[in-house]
């Protein structure tokens, strides 16, 4: 494994030197509080796509969600915060998820954190999957987060995602298509697509 590889925020242990960063701002109306670090994905602010797909979604309290590619917890937190959601949140980025166990303690959320290569440690089913797919890993990693999706969620459970457009939204719309048999697009902006699809009984 390359130095190069091992500095990315998604490997399992980023060498990046530690550059900690508090960022404090607010999401869903929510006052939420994040300690961020080198190593991890959008260190420096909350990223774009992230605030896009918070803004598309509402799910029910007490839902089960997972988090998928959780980084240092800015979707799952704030979800739970904001909606209520009961969250489970995996990475495999071993610094990512001690920061998302600082930051769940920090905004008062109980969250489950685990370390988890896709879906591989996850056990179980989910009312809804939400994932910020890290692009960078590649394509099969974000196609990954799609089709391991299918058997971890719940009946009449929804997968959603972001994604720009020109990082591979149209690809990640027909494999959605293609696993679930539905994708649509819930909301657009700035070129980047929110898609969701959901588990239905007739597959």
């Amino acid at each position: 494994m390359s130095n190069q590889f091992q500095k990315m925020y998604y490997a399992e242990n980023p060498d990046a030197a530690h550059d900690i960063h508090q960022l404090d701002t607010e999401l869903l109306a929510q006052n939420v509080s994040f300690t961020t670090d080198a190593g991890v994905f959008s260190k420096k602010a909350i990223d774009f796509g992230s605030q896009v797909l918070l803004s598309a979604v509402n799910f029910e309290a007490k839902s089960t969600l997972l988090d998928v590619g959780c980084g240092y917890g800015p979707i799952g937190i704030t979800l739970a915060k904001a909606q209520g959601v009961i969250p489970t949140m995996i990475d495999v980025n071993l610094r990512a998820l001690a920061l998302s166990e600082k930051n769940a303690e920090k905004n008062k959320v109980t969250a489950t954190i685990f370390q988890s290569n896709l879906y591989d440690k996850v056990v179980g089913t989910y009312d809804n999957i939400i994932s910020n797919p890290p692009i960078r890993a590649g394509k099969d990693v974000v196609h990954g987060v799609i089709t391991g999706a299918f058997d971890h969620l719940n009946l009449a459970g929804t997968l959603t995602i972001v994604i720009q457009k020109k990082q591979g939204a149209p690809s990640a719309k027909a494999k959605m298509a293609t696993v679930f048999g539905n994708c649509e697009v819930i909301k657009k902006d700035k070129g980047y697509f929110i898609l969701q699809s959901v588990k239905e009984d007739t597959i």
